[in-house]
């Protein structure tokens, strides 16, 4: 079992959405963060008072997978993901010792689903 995390830029979620689920992975959650990277933010202008934005909109999904789902969902967020430019994401992933179900009681892979 695995634990796959990817930052991706927030208006590309959809299109992640829609790759992982090609890829027939449905289960993810999806939170808003704010990160930088690479990218190192930008200046705006706000009244003739200049300021630095160094912490960007990103989208967090977590993904738990059995090992058989681990490449194809890693490829579907590449594929939805990529724009080829500074800023289009990681993806990590980590071993996941112990997943329990909290309704039926479920362990390991079963409990992933």
């Amino acid at each position: 079992m695995k634990l796959i995390i990817a930052y991706i830029q927030p208006h590309k979620l959809n299109d992640v959405k829609q790759a992982l689920f090609k890829a027939e992975v449905h289960k993810m959650s999806v939170t808003n963060a704010l990160g930088c990277g690479a990218q190192q933010g930008y200046e705006e202008s706000y009244r003739g008072i200049k300021f630095e934005v160094n912490l960007l909109k990103k989208v967090r999904i977590e993904i738990a997978v059995n090992q058989d789902f681990v490449e194809r969902a890693i490829e579907a967020i590449i594929q939805g993901a990529r724009n080829g430019q500074i800023g289009d994401g990681k993806i990590f992933v980590l071993d996941l010792p112990e997943c329990i179900r909290i309704r039926t009681g479920e362990r390991g892979n079963e409990a992933i689903g």
